[in-house]
């Protein structure tokens, strides 16, 4: 019995989840616009609105996978070089799962950006060892108790940060998703001692019973 009352609620909550994502605009409109994943449309709302994606930029997208934020940059920073009067810029994606091949981006697969291998390897595929943009969607693999999710993620955009010191640009900008809790102004307060300018940001496509957030800092104080 108590099995089956845990089944039933389980399909229950399966089925409301189901039947929102069938209604959820964005995922209509990413089948429509060929993008890999609902995600695309949140940075597409931000890069819209603050511009942090410009032809001839480099990029890397850190937790690519399944590729849909790297999309956007490819677009943006016109890596493929479709628009001959612009420059054409760099999309390098890391991810510890595969990602499938996407024209104009280049992939590293199955890596850990935290790992000072993946650091070397990256820096060996950057045009010029540094990038202007670091873009991170990524998260931990849930446990599903919120707020050792939450440090979780917070350390991950902390390891961001470190690894910023070493491939971002001056002037550069970092754009990480976080998930609210405790630990967002101790991240928020560290990326205000490297950026000129640190603001948080809700894209209407971030679901409005998420937690997650995202941080845009930008004008890197490095050398």
């Amino acid at each position: 019995l108590h099995t089956a009352v845990g089944f039933l609620k389980k399909s229950g909550t399966e089925q409301q989840w189901l039947e929102r994502h069938l209604k959820d605009p964005f995922v209509k409109a990413t089948k429509r616009q060929h993008y890999r994943c609902r995600s695309a449309f949140k940075l597409l709302e931000i890069d819209d609105k603050l511009h942090i994606l410009r032809p001839g930029m480099s990029v890397l997208d850190c937790g690519a996978a399944p590729g849909a934020w790297s999309q956007v940059a490819v677009e943006r920073v016109n890596a493929l070089g479709t628009d001959p009067a612009v420059p054409t810029g760099f999309v390098l994606g890391v991810d510890l799962l595969r990602i499938s091949p996407l024209e104009g981006a280049v992939f590293l697969s199955e890596a850990d950006v935290a790992d000072p291998s993946t650091l070397r390897t990256i820096q060996s595929l950057l045009p010029a060892e540094k990038v202007d943009v670091i873009l991170s969607d990524m998260a931990p693999n849930a446990t599903g108790i919120k707020e050792l999710d939450h440090q979780k993620l917070i350390n991950l955009c902390l390891g961001l940060l470190n690894l910023s010191q070493s491939i971002l640009k001056p002037k550069g900008t970092i754009l990480c998703k976080f998930w609210d809790g405790r630990e967002s102004c101790r991240l928020q307060n560290r990326l205000k001692e490297q950026f000129q300018d640190v603001r948080t940001i809700k894209p209407q496509a971030s679901r409005k019973d998420s937690a997650e957030s995202y941080y845009l800092a930008r004008l890197y104080r490095g050398k």
